[in-house]
């Protein structure tokens, strides 16, 4: 199961979308995301929105990215929706627990310490003192002369007392009444992300933005999560494709391959060498992180691949550069 999470991980971390999202943790823009309550729609995050592309695929986004480990979740709030329309605009109503009406008045019980007298707070009340209906003195200290004994409700329908109301819920959309029992109540969460795996994503993250801003300085046009089209007709994609050349243009294509462990094993060679064998390009880098292992880098000196090993964004752009000048 660990190895699974890490391998959905080390394919997130290659998603512009997910580069796009953790960037915003990275660079400390934000520490937490946490959800915008919209009254029409229900929570929303704003700040996800523009990265997917549609509101609708923001909680399969977020799912995806704490199901692979890199995101953590709290139980932020729980939203109620109509069971008739689906809306989240909806109004909590106390109601009368005898006639269902929501048009009750709540008050406090006091209760005179010393005779014992209880009753709404309203009926102590005489002008701006507090007095006794039952003894008649004036109660000053709470806790001393009198305390509050809970609460009292009293339904200004059908003029019956109570303790506890009734809940239920009114859609301001459709107009429908509805009881707990058919309520459906959604949990909304917040997100931030794992400390233990920051630096894993990081590495990530930094690498092919900023690997494609050199490959354009150094005269190259890019392409990042580009698709070319094979002998067969496939279309293959590669996380970077590089141009050059006005007359005939060479096709430089560049693939990243992340490992959680150790080294980066063999299959992501294989995984280029098929895609480079249909394509045909002028020259395919793979670039491994941290490393990559003994039996892939045989393997990519068979299939003509070259491997760049780096630790950092800054030692894969430099080990890079040092394999295009070997080339020059």
């Amino acid at each position: 199961m660990q190895k699974t999470s890490k391998t959905k991980r080390a394919e997130l971390y290659k998603d512009r979308n997910t580069q796009a999202f953790l960037g915003k943790f990275l660079s400390g823009e934000i520490s937490e995301l946490k959800p915008v309550y919209d009254p029409k729609l229900g929570y929303r995050y704003p700040i996800v929105e523009p990265i997917v592309g549609d509101a609708a695929n923001v909680e399969d986004f977020l799912n995806r990215l704490c199901e692979a480990g890199i995101l953590e979740r709290r139980l932020y709030d729980k939203i109620i929706y109509c069971p008739k329309c689906g809306s989240a605009n909806i109004s909590v109503h106390y109601c009368c627990p005898y006639c269902k009406s929501f048009n009750i008045q709540k008050s406090s019980l006091v209760e005179h310490v010393k005779c014992g007298y209880m009753d709404i707070e309203e009926n102590f009340r005489k002008g701006n003192k507090f007095i006794c209906p039952k003894c008649h003195k004036e109660l000053e200290k709470l806790d001393v002369d009198y305390r509050r004994a809970g609460t009292w409700c009293v339904c200004k329908d059908c003029s019956k007392s109570f303790d506890i109301p009734v809940t239920a819920h009114f859609c301001r959309d459709c107009h429908a009444n509805s009881a707990f029992e058919d309520a459906v109540i959604k949990d909304v969460y917040g997100y931030s992300l794992k400390e233990e795996i920051r630096e894993e994503a990081a590495v990530g993250w930094v690498i092919i933005e900023p690997m494609s801003e050199f490959l354009r300085e150094s005269g190259f046009e890019v392409e990042s999560r580009a698709f070319l089209k094979g002998k067969s007709g496939a279309n293959h994609m590669f996380d970077i494709v590089a141009y050059k050349g006005d007359v005939k243009r060479k096709v430089t294509v560049i693939d990243l391959a992340i490992s959680t462990e150790d080294a980066v094993p063999e299959q992501p060679v294989i995984a280029l060498f098929a895609k480079i064998f249909d394509v045909s390009p002028d020259s395919a880098y793979l670039i491994a992180i941290p490393e990559m292992s003994e039996n892939g880098k045989k393997m990519a000196g068979l299939y003509n691949i070259k491997v760049v090993e780096a630790k950092s964004q800054k030692d894969a752009i430099k080990a890079l550069e040092d394999k295009l000048l070997e080339k020059d």
